[in-house]
């Protein structure tokens, strides 16, 4: 009976650690639990007894425990990606553990070498997440765990998957400590303090780093939320309701001539609009009837048909119903805006009709217009999933955005699982970009982010409401936003090949 209790321990103690480690970001977002479920999987590959086999089960246990619960919005929306999705990132997360066992073996290696292969493997797992299976899916991060405090900073040089491999690096420093608790001596614990100083420095400077710059000029914003119910799907709701409750909440925004600081842009959620053109919709003369009760363009969610299927865009529509700029969505959500292996699903009995055509994939950069006077500013646009992915917040802001529009639609969801983590992801957006983000939602969150990730002013879920703020505009480029995760992922591999051919060279010469 003991021998049984002893072989499952460290499953038991890693899956322990992957749900401390959803316990550590959003929704719940208690981000030491983060660091402790971390150093529990630590202490678990520790205690086992070293194979392909038992890495496996541990880097699997651990990454299940993380993304079931930290991927539990799919459940409302798409059952059957509830219970794989979990799966495969285990898997990749289980390959992760076997190449860290591989790169660093107990009996050539010292703790502190065996704990950076596992961070650096288990990291590169998330560097493949972020882009597979259909484009990626980038939520339930460690970085999300941090992204309301100041451990943040050093997302401004390596971005999310550098603040990822830093989190590892610190619980597992940690787990070294308690492993080395009951001896003495420095020499057992050079190793974790000497981690703990190189992290210590990567802290400080991405306080230091460059954060753009402002321009000392700014435009008056109003983010609109129109409320009502969640988990609502497109093809139960009823578009026309959407946009009343939008041109509702939009009517509490004050004429612009009753004001003293008139509004330079309304900014409305995703989707709020869906018809099969908008220039030829009575809908358009709506908006501008608006626009000019305001005195300012109404940037616009709007869904049109493209033929046999149809777009996701942002457009800027003025007084006079013209539509003064426009982006079309690139990064579209799979089984959400488009079904991928629609066929082979539809033979299975899948219930793909639910989302009955596709999405078209927009070209164009990542920039709307909005006049300033007898000028226009650039405003980088990230449409709801976008936000989730750093380049597609970088297209924007190095085309010249001088502001974020998180235009977004989460009343698709059910609870607040992926819409706390899109608060953090816009955090951590405002930080790698040096811009402030502006997050509209059909039925919430609604905010204002500034340049540091603080949010300002919020709009709860379910409420209709209009925020209005003097949103800086701000040129310049953080450090992450000339590598990217592409230079980043570079950086893991060739660290992680770095100690592969030092320790086999360690290995060697013991032998």
């Amino acid at each position: 009976m003991r021998r049984v209790i002893s072989a499952s321990s460290p499953p038991l103690l890693a899956l322990l650690g992957g749900v401390l480690v959803a316990i550590g970001i959003p929704p719940l977002a208690i981000w030491p639990s983060m660091m402790l479920g971390i150093a529990c999987y630590v202490i678990a590959t520790q205690s086992a007894t070293p194979s392909n086999r038992r890495s496996f089960v541990l880097g699997a246990c651990f990454a299940w425990g993380w993304f079931a619960p930290g991927l539990g919005w799919m459940w409302h929306l798409v059952p059957g990606g509830f219970v794989i999705a979990p799966l495969i990132f285990a898997v990749m997360h289980g390959i992760a553990a076997i190449i860290a066992h591989h790169v660093a073996p107990r009996a050539t290696t010292t703790l502190t070498q065996r704990i950076v292969a596992l961070a650096l493997a288990h990291t590169l797992a998330e560097c493949l997440r972020f882009v597979a299976p259909f484009g990626g899916v980038p939520l339930a991060n460690l970085a999300l765990g941090i992204a309301d405090t100041r451990l943040a900073s050093p997302v401004r040089i390596v971005g999310p998957l550098g603040v990822s491999l830093w989190i590892f690096l610190t619980a597992g420093a940690a787990a070294e400590l308690w492993i080395h608790r009951r001896t003495f001596g420095w020499r057992t614990r050079r190793g974790a303090f000497g981690v703990l100083g190189v992290l210590a420095v990567a802290q400080i400077a991405g306080l230091i780093a460059p954060s753009g710059t402002g321009t000392g000029d700014s435009l008056r914003i109003a983010a609109i939320q129109g409320g009502g119910p969640q988990g609502v799907l497109a093809i139960y709701s009823d578009p026309r309701a959407v946009t009343e409750r939008h041109l509702s909440a939009t009517r509490l925004v004050e004429d612009g001539a009753t004001v003293a600081a008139q509004v330079d842009l309304v900014l409305w959620p995703e989707n709020t609009v869906d018809v099969n053109d908008l220039s030829t919709s009575r809908v358009l003369d709506e908006i501008a009837q608006e626009a000019r009760r305001i005195g300012a363009p109404i940037a616009v969610g709007v869904t049109e048909d493209a033929g046999a299927n149809f777009t996701n865009a942002h457009v800027v529509v003025d007084a006079s119903g013209n539509e003064l700029s426009r982006y079309d969505k690139v990064r579209r959500v799979p089984y959400g805006e488009y079904v991928p292996l629609r066929g082979v699903l539809r033979t299975l009995g899948a219930p793909v009709d639910r989302i009955p055509r596709d999405a078209v994939a927009g070209t164009t950069p990542a920039i709307i217009r909005v006049p300033k006077e007898s000028d226009t500013v650039p405003l980088a646009v990230a449409i709801s999933w976008e936000v989730f992915f750093s380049g597609r917040v970088a297209d924007g802001v190095n085309a010249g955005g001088r502001v974020v529009l998180n235009p977004t639609n989460g009343s698709s969801y059910t609870g607040e699982i992926l819409q706390q983590q899109q608060v953090a992801t816009s955090q951590l957006r405002a930080l790698e970009s040096g811009r402030w983000v502006v997050q509209a939602a059909t039925t919430g969150y609604s905010m204002f982010v500034d340049h540091d990730g603080h949010v300002l002013d919020i709009i709860p879920i379910g409420k209709q409401g209009a925020i209005i703020r003097d949103v800086p505009l701000r040129t310049g480029r953080t450090i992450y936003s000339h590598l990217g995760d592409d230079l980043v992922t570079l950086a893991l591999v060739v660290a992680l090949l770095a100690c592969a051919w030092r320790f086999r060279k360690k290995s060697e010469a013991l032998a």
